[in-house]
């Protein structure tokens, strides 16, 4: 038997978690059969969506991560080879590349080649987070020459994409971040317009920014940000809704004004999205952001905290505020 380590969620989150909401336990792994392999995690993701994502009490966290297989039996995965999936929050997997199921379940990829650049952008710029930018906002938002754009979020792995790409497609780039450190990044990346929400008044920066309105929003942060920009959105503007990182620790729901009649008047397109929509296409996007990088048009950042065993921590302080970038957890 080969012994692994799970992260399982303990007791159902309510407000912030907390290190009771996580039980660290111990599994045997049975004996490799023909096709099977073990992998050992590398690099393990922790993303805002495992907030809020419902999974039942007693089962391993759920979430991404680049692995090393280290014992196999499968001609297609060798010793050595490093592959990606959703195994959740386990320091080693035994995989059946055979059960299509399965692998649906666990959406397992070979880890391309990279060149010079670390496999744990896998899990981020050329990853989930990546794609979550690319075709949240461009299939959404279809952006325009000479338009401009508002992200919150900004200096997280998602937001700081949808920026660049906004640019690339000769935007004007509005970007919120909640602190000095982060804004000064987000103006690196090339952002015309940098705000520490924390500090400023949010609906003044935006007459500011914007005096003619904004044409597209990325929204990731939700609540009372989001009935704010909504005052200074265009007619037939276009409103990409990721994420709610604002609300998603709340017990009770935010007290903000009613966003329907200004989305009405303002004829405002605002949709919801699922990253997973475009799964099909992800080899696409991968690509253009690979692209991206390699010509230089695409900057990232990565925040790595070692330790399986901390897991719980980081993600907490992810939810916090702790990240530049994409977090990442080296096993």
């Amino acid at each position: 038997m080969v012994k692994a380590k799970k992260w399982i969620l303990a007791t159902k989150f309510d407000g912030e978690p907390k290190n009771s909401n996580f039980k660290l336990e111990e599994e045997d792994l049975p004996a490799l059969k023909d096709g099977e392999f073990i992998c050992d995690a590398v690099y393990l993701s922790v993303d805002p969506y495992m907030r809020v994502h419902t999974f039942p009490v007693g089962m391993c966290v759920i979430g991404e991560q680049v692995a090393r297989v280290t014992e196999s039996k499968s001609k297609d995965y060798p010793v050595g080879r490093l592959v990606q999936l959703y195994a959740g929050w386990r320091s080693r997997t035994l995989v059946d590349p055979t059960k299509p199921k399965d692998m649906e379940a666990i959406q397992l990829l070979k880890v391309p080649d990279l060149g010079t650049l670390e496999p744990s952008l896998a899990l981020g710029i050329l990853g989930m987070p990546g794609m979550t930018a690319y075709f949240g906002f461009l299939e959404i938002c279809q952006p325009k020459v000479g338009e401009t754009v508002l992200v919150n979020g900004a200096a997280g792995a998602v937001g700081s994409a949808v920026g660049q790409i906004a640019k690339i497609k000769g935007c004007k780039v509005i970007g919120f971040a909640g602190s000095k450190e982060k804004c000064d990044w987000v103006k690196s990346l090339g952002f015309d317009h940098v705000f520490n929400y924390k500090e400023a008044d949010i609906s003044k920066s935006l007459k500011e920014a914007a005096p003619d309105g904004i044409d597209c929003y990325f929204d990731n942060v939700g609540g009372d940000f989001t009935a704010k920009a909504l005052q200074h959105m265009n007619l037939f503007g276009r409103i990409s809704i990721c994420g709610g990182i604002s609300i998603y620790n709340a017990t009770k729901p935010p007290l903000t004004p009613d966003p329907f009649m200004t989305i009405l008047s303002k004829q405002l397109k605002v949709e919801g999205f699922m990253v997973t929509r475009w799964l099909a296409k992800y080899p696409e996007g991968k690509a253009e952001m690979k692209k991206g990088i390699d010509e230089g048009k695409i900057k990232y950042r990565e925040t790595i905290k070692d330790g399986f065993e901390n897991m719980p921590q980081i993600f907490m302080s992810l939810l916090k505020g702790a990240n530049i970038g994409k977090m990442i957890v080296k096993a």
